[in-house]
């Protein structure tokens, strides 16, 4: 049975800011003490976070296609990006986002190229705003030929929790060992096209071995993502497709 913190609304909505709309897929989850999580799929690594009046963009990237036009979006109160690769940071994506006293929170890398922000390293956690807690986790390529995408130590994922609610948001990476450390994860985004990161049974196997409620496979491009959920089907996990492309 999928737990009662879990009970979701997947729907389209429409954003309306300064007259123009755009329509995305989000689903909306309640935590343990009924506060609503909303999380928008904008593409591939892209995603939107709402939560008790704030604003939480990930990776957001205005260039890649489909082009995103974050002038249509509210101000981040946060601003997570994990890695320096042009489909997951854009600075003027972020200069857009950005308002007085918006946090940008990335890898030590992107961090430097920004000149501001404030930069995580693996292992690393706080609390970000409002009762949120924010760690940095691993995220890297092990397989042969592959590891010159994401070196271990550069890049981050991260594991956002709201309300004893947890959201792991892997970045580019493999089935790495340290999955084996996450716990109680309610909501996993792994990112699911080779040879940058994890094949669909890869993606399999990493959902096993972190065991979250809802799975997102995202950061797809080509890949038929379809397969994760065929893979799984023999377990709990609520496995969700939806426009990461």
């Amino acid at each position: 049975m999928k737990s009662t913190i879990l009970t979701a609304i997947a729907m389209t909505t429409s954003i309306a800011v300064n007259s123009v709309a755009a329509e995305f897929q989000t689903d909306a989850f309640k935590t343990k003490g009924g506060k609503e999580i909303v999380i928008t799929a904008i593409k591939h690594a892209s995603l939107r976070i709402q939560y008790e009046g704030l604003e939480i963009q990930v990776d957001p990237v205005a260039k890649y296609q489909p082009a995103t036009d974050y002038a249509k979006f509210p101000k981040a109160d946060i601003i997570l990006v994990t890695h320096e690769h042009s489909d997951h940071f854009d600075r003027s994506a972020i200069e857009t986002l950005k308002k007085d006293g918006t946090q940008v929170i990335a890898n030590p890398a992107v961090q430097k190229m920004l000149g501001s922000g404030t930069a995580m390293t693996n292992g690393e956690s706080r609390n970000i705003a409002n009762g949120i807690s924010l760690a940095a986790v691993p995220a890297y390529n092990t397989t042969d030929g592959r590891t010159r995408f994401h070196p271990k130590g550069r890049d981050n994922g991260y594991v956002l929790t709201m309300d004893g609610f947890s959201i792991y948001i892997a970045g580019d990476t493999e089935d790495i060992p340290e999955m084996g450390k996450l716990h109680d994860i309610d909501v996993a985004f792994l990112p699911c096209n080779q040879p940058y990161t994890m094949t669909p049974e890869q993606v399999a196997k990493a959902a096993r071995t972190v065991k979250p409620k809802v799975l997102f496979p995202y950061h797809y491009s080509q890949t038929p993502v379809k397969r994760v959920a065929e893979l799984l089907a023999d377990t709990s996990i609520d496995v969700r497709i939806r426009n990461y492309q």
